[in-house]
């Protein structure tokens, strides 16, 4: 995917989540996130990849706890 692909990607999850709202984002990216997995062949790469975004995930939350006053 180009630069341009993940912009644009990105741009319309961002669109759709404030079109949803609060209340609807978390079953939005629930479904968004099962139909990508759904197009990956193997289990291995999706599990792979659901550890790194935990991992950064994990690193957010303690910058952003290092960060508070």
């Amino acid at each position: 995917m180009t630069d341009t692909d993940l912009d644009r990607s990105y741009t319309a999850l961002c669109e759709a989540m404030a079109e949803l709202g609060p209340a609807r984002t978390e079953l939005f990216l629930s479904m968004t996130c099962l139909a990508l997995m759904a197009r990956y062949e193997r289990a291995d790469d999706v599990i792979s990849l659901i550890g790194n975004v935990r991992a950064q995930c994990h690193a957010e939350a303690r910058n952003s706890d290092f960060q508070s006053p």
